[in-house]
């Protein structure tokens, strides 16, 4: 099972806001405001949206 289309539009970075798209693996959601960048991973189907939890992508 994956996370849904639906799940993801509704879905916004706690950080700043942004939207987020989720990678082709669906192990991550990316924020998509570049000084943000935040990336939040999926864990068993479910994405842990921490701020604590995220890390940076380059």
């Amino acid at each position: 099972m994956a996370v849904s289309p639906e799940l993801i539009e509704i879905l916004r970075c706690p950080k700043c806001h942004s939207e987020l798209e989720i990678n082709d693996e669906q192990t991550k959601l990316r924020c998509l405001n570049a000084a943000c960048s935040l990336v939040y991973p999926i864990r068993d189907d479910i994405p842990v949206m921490l701020v604590e939890e995220a890390t940076i992508e380059n």
